[in-house]
Parts: C-alpha cells; sequence; structure tokens
C-alpha cells in the first residue's frame, strides 16, 4: 500500500501538547486561526503573535481529541512558545508541555513525484484536500501543499514505522518543495521580525479574518481593511554560488531590501531562498540594515520565480 510514498525525517519539529477543558477557547484569544474549526478531519496552520501583529511562530496545529491537540513548529522555538502562552493562561483549564521526545515528525513523498511523473498515485488513505488530516495506525497524516503532494506524519516516538516506506534519496527535497509551495516557517533568527502578512499568512489561509480578537489582531486586521501590504514574501534563486539563511539581509540587484524567510541550497550551489521584500524598487540600503545586524554587503543578483498563489497588490 505504501511502495510508491518516501519518507522523510523532520528532527527540527517538535511537538508541543495543549490539552484541556479550555484549551480551544484560550488558544482561540492567541492565534491567528479559528481553533473551533478543528476537527479531526481538519487541521489548520496558525500564527501566534505579538501584540504589535509580528509572528512569534507558525504552528500546524492537530486534534487528537476535542480537548487535546498537538501544535507542531520548530524545536528550537517551543520553550519560548510555550513559556509566553503560559503566562496567559491564568485560571484556565489549559496546560502546555514539551513533549518533542514522545513524538515523531516526518514527511511523505511519492517516489514517482520525485522521478518527475505530473501526477503521483497515492494510498486511499492519505487525505486529498490541503489542511485535510487522517490516522493510518497510530499515525496522524496532514496534507499541506497542493502539487507537488506532501503529508505531514505525526506518529508517538514508540510507535512502529508504517511499512513499505523507501527514505528520501535527497535529503533536503521537503525543504526544497516546501519553498517552491511558498509555505514561510519562522525561527529564532525571524521570531517577532514579521507582520503576519508580511510571509503570506493571509494567503495562505492561517488567519480567520471573522474569528474574534487575539494578540496582535488589530494590526493584522488594520493591514488587511486599510490597505495593500507593501512588503511580501516573495521567491528567489541566486545567480550564483551562494549560502543565505533565514534572517540574513541584504539588497537584490534593482535595490530592494530584503530578509531572507527560508532557504534551501541546490545541487550547484545556488541558493533558493523566500524573502520579505517590496514588491515595488525602491527600498533603501539604508533599510536593510535597520532591518538586521548581518546585512549581506553586496547586491545579490538573483532570478525571481513565481509561487502557487497570488500575492494581494502584486498586481
Amino acid at each position: 500500500m505504501y511502495g510508491e510514498l518516501s519518507t522523510v525525517a523532520l528532527d527540527t519539529y517538535g511537538v508541543l501538547r495543549a490539552r484541556g477543558q479550555d484549551i480551544v477557547s484560550f488558544l482561540q484569544g492567541q492565534l491567528s486561526n479559528d481553533i473551533a474549526r478543528l476537527a479531526p478531519e481538519r487541521s489548520l496552520l496558525a500564527g501566534y503573535h505579538n501584540p504589535q501583529g509580528r509572528v512569534i511562530a507558525l504552528l500546524r496545529v492537530l486534534q487528537l481529541a476535542a480537548d487535546d491537540l498537538l501544535c507542531v513548529l520548530p524545536r528550537e522555538l517551543i520553550g519560548p512558545v510555550s513559556a509566553r502562552l503560559s503566562k496567559f493562561i491564568l485560571r484556565a483549564k489549559a496546560k502546555l508541555a514539551d513533549e518533542s521526545q514522545l513524538w515523531r515528525v516526518g514527511g511523505l513523498l511519492p517516489l514517482t513525484q520525485q522521478a518527475g511523473a505530473a501526477a503521483a498515485a497515492r494510498p486511499a488513505a492519505l487525505p486529498a484536500a490541503a489542511n485535510a488530516a487522517a490516522r493510518i495506525a497510530q499515525a496522524l497524516v496532514v496534507r499541506l501543499s497542493g502539487e507537488p503532494a506532501r503529508w505531514l506524519l505525526v506518529s508517538p516516538a514508540a510507535a512502529a514505522a508504517l511499512p513499505g516506506y523507501h527514505a528520501a534519496p535527497e535529503p533536503l527535497l521537503w525543504q526544497r518543495l516546501a519553498i517552491a509551495a511558498g509555505e514561510p516557517q519562522v525561527y529564532t533568527a525571524t521570531s517577532e521580525e514579521f507582520v503576519a502578512q508580511m510571509i503570506n499568512l493571509d494567503c495562505l489561509g492561517a488567519i480567520d479574518f471573522d474569528k474574534g480578537c487575539y494578540t496582535g489582531q488589530e494590526v493584522i486586521a488594520r493591514a488587511h481593511y486599510r490597505g495593500r501590504v507593501k512588503r511580501r514574501m516573495q521567491r528567489f534563486v541566486t545567480s550564483a554560488p551562494r549560502h543565505l539563511k533565514p534572517g540574513d539581509a541584504g539588497e537584490l540587484q534593482d535595490g530592494r531590501a530584503f530578509r531572507v524567510v527560508d532557504a534551501v541550497a541546490l545541487a550547484d550551489g545556488r541558493c533558493e531562498f523566500l524573502a520579505v521584500a517590496p514588491l515595488e524598487p525602491g527600498e533603501t540600503e539604508a533599510a536593510v540594515a535597520a532591518g538586521s545586524s548581518r546585512a549581506a554587503a553586496a547586491r545579490l543578483d538573483v532570478q525571481a520565480l513565481t509561487l502557487p498563489y497570488p500575492l494581494p497588490g502584486s498586481g
């Protein structure tokens, strides 16, 4: 059944478990998506923001039970996020725990897709729609991007691996596909650097503009209703070999300031990356230095690549 799939370990990700009688109402007041819409068959991507609307972390939220949720995010942010959220629990019946040692986070990729097939056959048990979730044995499986297909796999660390999987032949393939899908991630280097719309959370369905108040909601709603966001996450590839990492900053050849959201090395040494930059030329070099202590020294020659979704205000 699983012979057409390959697996990739996502060891840099961990699990923050959130449970208790009031956990949904508590997180509803903290995260940008409508947590009440969670269901066994539906996961949610949500941002956790500071009062200025800047993204502290991105969480993929899955439901184990009505009062028992798993939040997947980079391990390096679980401690700070848990500590920050815990300050607001007060009398709510809610508990947060870092359970990264108890869960295994990985990804599933169709092998035929890696060979360049236009469409890969997949097991019927795998969820087909974006953000849809399903259980396979003891594992929770979530469909992420549209095409090429990818699934997030979260299973108990002690559970036996599902049979028939093959290790992905390219260790960076998952990250390359995430960047091609325009999926941002927030790390320690970029936590609290970007307003939600700067990393396209509105394009990815990670913001519910009709739900009630949550931390940062006023700033995020104002940006949505009162004017376009001038700086957006875009996709680029360097023209020559270059190493970039999240948080790096510099200037594109047309003078636009950029800050790297995520990046991956290509086989030829070039770098494909997601970066927040103005939609129109005109930002100065001084703005780059103000945005990061690690500003790049020279302008970067890049080629702009398409995203699989339109950017508001780009046309």
